[in-house]
């Protein structure tokens, strides 16, 4: 059986994700203990909420340094909505905050003059731009669910693993060796989000 570690910032109801990975038969342990999160196996980021009370959450509880020990470690590592946001250098939510800086890049919000209602809810289309394992089995085009009105800039093109298009192109995955972060909500996007998480129990 997989060990999963579910992260608890204190910010959002996490069941939904915990029942989403034990549906695929992963033992999951919901935590904020930071050693925990040193310890394990494969950690699940998931965030709700605004990015500032994300990473105040993270750093209060001492989990912002123990994700980077785990993922320096070569942990495997999914960030799920916020929690992806979170990976990057910096959010312009609630003001500037700085990330988890795993990944180069900002989270910006959507342009105020894009023809689309913000926050960007519902179901959208996801193109896989490379050849990424997270998104074995999954085709180019499939929908997910989406619920944000902050996105991902990331610096780097190799990093971007699928964008959606909402009035404007942007990056909805992204992988770097053992971290992934997906944007959308795998958990509230039926088979195509649980064959994506079911993709992440089996990477090494």
């Amino acid at each position: 059986m997989k060990e999963i570690i579910l992260i608890d910032a204190g910010t959002g109801n996490l069941r939904s994700v915990q029942k989403a990975l034990e549906s695929l038969g992963a033992n999951v342990q919901r935590t904020d203990d930071p050693q925990k999160v040193r310890a394990a196996k494969k950690v699940v980021l998931p965030g709700v909420g605004a990015f500032g009370d994300f990473m105040t959450g993270l750093r209060a509880r001492g989990l912002d340094d123990a994700v980077r020990d785990a993922a320096a470690r070569g942990v495997p590592l999914l960030g799920i909505c916020v929690g992806m946001q979170a990976l990057f250098e910096v959010g312009e939510e609630m003001g500037e905050y700085k990330g988890l800086g795993l990944l180069p890049g900002k989270v910006v919000k959507f342009a105020d003059s894009l023809s689309v209602k913000i926050p960007h809810t519902g179901w959208n289309q996801v193109e896989v731009q490379n050849d990424a394992g997270l998104f074995r089995g999954i085709r180019s085009g499939a929908y997910v669910y989406f619920n944000h009105s902050y996105y991902c800039r990331a610096w780097n093109s190799s990093d971007v693993i699928a964008t959606t298009d909402y009035g404007d192109k942007f990056t909805c995955a992204v992988q770097r060796e053992n971290i992934f972060g997906v944007q959308f909500h795998p958990e509230k996007s039926q088979r195509v989000g649980l064959q994506l998480l079911k993709n992440f129990l089996e990477a090494e």
